[in-house]
């Protein structure tokens, strides 16, 4: 009995011990959050939440004072360049066990280009100033480290002094609720990308020849690590390409040797070269219709050929190309953009109207449209892959079947491969 309450008198003091004592390990220690500004706050919020450790991402304002911590009142032109202006940032919130602090300066560095003073890119005012808002001296300490090492690596490629202003923070104010997530409420657009290019890492950076992209004609598309855009471009336009005309894909530390007109702080940008040197440009995400009305601009010029793609006109009689393509081998004729493949010789007759005439085309290939023009009733016939206007169809052709009257100039030639 007597060791029997020697023993509960061990237990109620251990428990009692254990009750009251300050907690060593909180089983939240290793969840923290820093500030940063770099910038228009939702193209950083995007690139933090792809980030492996990061749990939440939220916009919002910080490092100001006199004024009202919201949109309509930090963008007012007479607070543009107001020292007293909030910063748009966004506030991180990770788990320090899959990443540690500094590992997110570092991003956060890469991301932007910290020498620019009150602006990035096309950003002007303080409210896009660089900007880190730690929550201890030692985080303030460990971030000016890191901007020094930097600053090395930065003059190295002629860049002048890093302009991060490195604080602890104050208060954190939370954007409005249609600035979080902005990207994926606006899914037709760009991803600001400011970035120098210089990392930390060589390991982290890649040799790229664009020798290809000097020769000839080529359409470049410059995209940015977990930019939504890009994606969305890819899936709803390229990944179904097969013109004639190469698709490159660089990011922005990756274009030597080119003659770039437009700026590379936008993802994607489209690019349409010639010899390695910008014809034209389109910055931000472009549907497939606009996509392919620029290629036209691009690839056919002021010809015949655009004007029968994108206004609806018609090749003369007997045209050089009909002559070209009338007796052709065994193969299939294209859009002359996308590539896709539209009419097989297999389905071609002649009509005797002068236009290339097929009585069936590639199945899923062409869509159909009523068309009153010229007093006229009849049914056009567009490739389905670009939306450009290939001719019409008619009902009177061969043994009952259907005449598609195709004009010449907007296809290309592919002959068979003999097996």
């Amino acid at each position: 009995m007597h060791n029997y309450l020697k023993l509960l008198l061990v237990v109620f003091f251990l428990f009692t011990s254990w009750s009251f004592a300050e907690p060593q390990n909180n089983s939240t220690n290793h969840i923290k959050s820093v500030v940063f500004g770099a910038g228009c706050f939702w193209s950083v919020e995007k690139k933090f939440q792809e980030t492996l450790g990061v749990i939440n991402v939220e916009s919002g304002y910080a490092d100001g004072k006199k004024i009202k911590p919201i949109y309509r009142e930090i963008i007012k032109k007479e607070n543009r360049f107001n020292p007293d202006n909030y910063a748009e940032v966004v506030k991180v919130t990770y788990n320090s066990n899959h990443i540690t602090f500094s590992e997110l300066v570092k991003i956060f560095f890469e991301m932007h280009d910290p020498t620019q003073g009150n602006r990035q890119g096309n950003d002007i005012g303080v409210q896009y100033r660089s900007l880190i808002l730690a929550s201890s001296e030692k985080e303030i300490s460990l971030s000016n480290q890191i901007k020094e090492q930097y600053q090395v690596l930065l003059e190295k490629s002629g860049y002048g002094p890093v302009k991060t202003d490195i604080k602890k923070l104050s208060k954190f104010f939370l954007a409005e609720n249609y600035h979080q997530d902005y990207l994926q409420k606006n899914p037709n657009g760009y991803c600001p990308d400011n970035s120098t290019g210089i990392v930390f890492s060589e390991q982290n950076k890649k040799n790229v020849n664009n020798n290809e992209l000097l020769v000839g004609k080529n359409i470049l598309i410059l995209e940015a690590e977990g930019c939504p855009y890009c994606y969305k471009l890819r899936e709803d336009v390229l990944n179904d390409y097969k013109g004639s005309i190469k698709i490159t894909f660089r990011k922005s530390d990756e274009l030597t040797s080119l003659n770039l007109k437009t700026p590379t702080w936008a993802t994607p940008t489209i690019y349409f070269l010639e010899e390695g040197k910008e014809v034209s440009a389109h910055q931000g995400y472009l549907p497939k219709d606009k996509f392919y009305e620029s290629l036209g601009k691009f690839k056919l010029g002021k010809t015949e050929a655009y004007e029968v793609a994108f206004n609806q006109g018609t090749d003369p009689t007997y045209c050089k190309a009909y002559e070209l393509f009338k007796n052709t081998p065994n193969g299939t004729f294209i859009d002359k953009l996308s590539g896709a493949p539209l009419f097989s010789t297999k389905y071609r007759f002649n009509s005797k109207t002068g236009w290339l005439s097929f009585t069936e085309a590639v199945k899923d290939s062409v869509t159909e449209h009523m068309d009153y023009s010229y007093g006229m009733v009849r049914v056009e016939v567009k490739s389905k892959s670009s939306g450009i206007h290939l001719g019409h169809v008619f009902n009177d052709g061969p043994n009952g079947k259907p005449r598609y009257c195709i004009n010449a100039t907007v296809l290309e030639f592919v002959p068979n491969i003999d097996t």
